[in-house]
């Protein structure tokens, strides 16, 4: 192939990769280790199956069917299993590097989760439920959103559990039970003896409540050393 064809060749080729990028724009901020059943990715009206591997993205939103569930593995390597009948939306990741969060912000509308922190900072991440907002200061985290309800089990190390109107427990190893009630008003109490934890709900599918390292979980791509554009001129 002469140079005039060869420089063509590439231009074309840039061409194409340009007016596919915003297809690929959006970072990768995680991927799916475990996935029983019906566990979709949602947006907007439309919904598409997610399979073992698959990535996540900013802004995701992530549902579970019936009899279904779910571990998502984030880049700094927090853990976060979804039970049957969970939505889960990723709603703001900004990296300090490529393994460390500066702010991870996870909104668990419905259904029973399980949050096991990674390697970013623990004042980095923020979770959320309709009821309840909870500042991360420990390790593991079971939590149950439910309509009128969230309960948060501290299993391991603590967490600043708040109500929207910011009445708040901060103690570790207690159980805090969000309640809402007349006028909207939310009471928060807490226990030693907890009603629910996720431990329940390991058994919904194999590998559901193990930890993995994003690198573990991740795809492995091996650079051979080739040089494709060499390649395309003739080299």
């Amino acid at each position: 192939m002469n140079f005039s064809n060869c420089f063509r060749l590439l231009i074309a080729i840039g061409l194409v990769t340009a007016f596919a990028a915003p297809a690929y724009a959006q970072t990768r901020v995680g991927e799916a280790a475990v996935v029983k059943n019906e566990v979709l990715r949602v947006a907007g009206p439309s919904t598409t199956q997610i399979e073992v591997g698959d990535g996540l993205v900013r802004d995701e939103t992530v549902r579970t069917g019936i009899d279904s569930a779910t571990r998502l593995v984030m880049a700094d390597s927090t853990n976060l299993s979804l039970g049957p009948n969970a939505t889960l939306k990723l709603d703001r990741t900004v990296f300090d590097d490529e393994h460390h969060y500066r702010e991870v912000a996870v909104r668990m509308t419905s259904g029973a989760f399980r949050f096991v922190t990674g390697h970013s900072d623990k004042a980095a991440y923020k979770i959320t439920t309709p009821l309840a907002t909870i500042g991360v200061r420990g390790t593991t985290l079971d939590i149950l959103s439910q309509r009128g309800q969230t309960i948060v089990n501290l299993q391991d190390g603590a967490a600043s559990v708040c109500t929207v109107s910011f009445e708040c427990i901060q103690r570790p190893g207690d159980t805090a039970i969000i309640t809402s009630g007349a006028g909207g008003r939310s009471t928060i109490r807490k226990t030693n003896n907890p009603p629910w934890t996720f431990a329940a709900t390991c058994s919904a599918a194999t590998g559901l409540c193990s930890k993995t390292q994003y690198a573990d979980a991740a795809p492995v791509i091996v650079d051979d050393g080739s040089d494709p554009t060499g390649m395309l001129c003739g080299r």
